[in-house]
């Protein structure tokens, strides 16, 4: 797989049925190995590793329904609250970062209610604080550290 734009990271591998599997430390089992998991298993260990991000409070690729149709996100990372703090999109790293990409993120947020984007293909890595009272988004250089929100 091409090298991407992340520390390196310790990644465990099997073959399955004449393809490469890689584990994934959030849904716990092996996944095809496809140039868009590579980003999504590296973004993984970034928010572990790099940002100290609690595992527990980390989701991979879950479906959501938006406008009555089925979509799924690449990953979130909730609050202690049950909001979420962190909305992903992880890209092929042959897919350029577009637009059309932002666009896609902004409608999922827009039942999601993140309070931070993160856009990737591994190679580019874009993060973005929301800002819902004018609808739009501020990008940021980095993620912010995770300070987990208190239930009142």
């Amino acid at each position: 797989m091409q090298k991407l734009n992340f520390p390196s990271y310790n990644f465990r591998f099997k073959n399955n049925e004449n393809k490469v599997a890689i584990f994934d430390e959030i849904r716990k089992k092996f996944i095809i190995l496809t140039p868009e998991e590579w980003v999504r298993q590296h973004v993984v260990q970034f928010l572990l590793e790099e940002k100290k991000y609690p595992k527990s409070l980390i989701n991979v690729e879950k479906v959501l329904k938006i406008n009555g149709l089925t979509k799924r996100y690449d990953g979130v990372v909730f609050n202690t609250d049950g909001s979420i703090f962190l909305l992903v999109e992880c890209k092929a790293p042959k897919v350029k970062i577009t637009q059309t990409t932002f666009d896609q993120i902004a409608r999922y947020n827009m039942t999601l209610k993140a309070t931070y984007l993160m856009v990737t293909n591994g190679l580019n890595h874009y993060f973005c604080l929301m800002d819902f009272e004018n609808e739009s988004y501020v990008f940021l250089k980095e993620l912010p550290e995770f300070i987990p929100t208190k239930q009142i």
